[in-house]
């Protein structure tokens, strides 16, 4: 197989969903629970505060593999508004980013009583982000390059926002964001300047079901990068099945892009597009969640046989309002 189409090929898919993310990478992590990590106007949307953890590790067989933690926050705040706030370390070899959004999000009621859901919100979050790319292992002694130090990490931190809408009506939910707003640059590779990645997000789905059996919930979420022209699009599929001491709940995900780079298979040149499928499973039990993902990476140019791993806990507090009378787990 030709290297340099390997090469590239690798890159392609290095550079569209792990190293050119700035920010939280898009993956499937909300799906456990966490819509709030991708919509800021989610913050607050729920009738009890949500507590999440998640943990993020890509291929295992490989060094310098990229990983990811999160621990974010979100709640009401008086009767319409909510507010959260999201700590967020991401690291693939060299480059790393560390950060931390502050949401706040305002809630519009146009329910005729308490237990009917039909809400509209509004959110926004700042964040405050460092991008890291550490130069101390690039050169072996005796090399020389003019643009390499080979000494330093080089750092740069940045300001930028996001901007969202949800609404949810009974088994029905819609959710918009624009994530990386405004344009900013910053200097980090040796003096070159990086434009913010504007993403575009829409994501929406419907719950049916027997609640004393068992409740599916299709959903859809398209992406969009301005800068590059990336698509992407995830179909998913969750169950949930009420027990005595909570929910068991587990799913299926598959994301594939719009995109695709061409490499030589020996017998000629053969396209491929990013093709991935994550099953999910999770466990509600009293206020706690745990949930656990694993997505496995298709194709036939990749970097080993291991799969993404990643482990989410949850923690519901202060749950005052009475739960609606519709299919909405991620509100009741």
């Amino acid at each position: 197989m030709n290297t340099k189409f390997n090469y590239f090929l690798i890159c392609f898919f290095i550079g569209l969903y792990s190293y050119s993310q700035e920010g939280i990478p898009v993956y499937s992590d909300y799906l456990s629970d966490n819509y709030y990590l991708l919509h800021p106007s989610m913050a607050g949307a729920s009738n009890c505060a949500k507590l999440r953890l998640t943990a993020r590790k890509q291929w295992f067989d490989q060094e310098e593999a990229p990983s990811l933690q999160t621990l974010s926050y979100n709640g009401r705040i008086g009767e319409k508004a909510g507010g959260g706030i999201i700590l967020f370390n991401d690291k693939n070899g060299y480059h790393s980013q560390k950060g931390m959004k502050l949401t706040y999000a305002y809630h519009l009621m146009f329910s005729r009583d308490e237990i009917d859901l039909n809400q509209l919100s509004f959110g926004i979050s700042g964040g405050l982000i460092q991008s890291q790319l550490d130069e101390t292992s690039f050169l072996q002694s005796g090399d020389f390059d003019p643009i390499v130090d080979g000494t330093i990490v080089q750092k740069s931190s940045y300001f930028n926002v996001d901007i969202g809408m949800s609404y949810n009506y009974l088994d029905f939910y819609v959710h918009g964001t624009i994530k990386n707003a405004i344009e900013t640059r910053r200097k980090i590779y040796s003096g070159y300047e990086s434009d913010n990645l504007r993403k575009f997000i829409l994501s929406t789905g419907y719950i049916f079901g027997d609640r004393d059996r068992i409740l599916w919930e299709p959903s859809v979420l398209f992406q969009y990068t301005s800068q590059t022209t990336e698509k992407a699009v995830d179909l998913n599929l969750k169950a949930y099945k009420a027990m005595d001491f909570g929910t068991v709940w587990g799913g299926l995900s598959y994301r594939t892009s719009f995109d695709g780079a061409e490499f030589n298979n020996g017998n000629g040149i053969s396209r491929q597009r990013y093709q991935s499928i994550s099953p999910i499973l999770g466990v509600n039990y009293n206020n706690f969640m745990f949930a656990y993902t694993y997505s496995h990476l298709g194709g036939d140019v990749k970097f080993g046989t291991g799969g993404f791993h990643q482990i989410t806990l949850g923690l519901n507090l202060f749950c005052k309002r009475e739960k609606y009378e519709c299919h909405c787990p991620a509100i009741n």
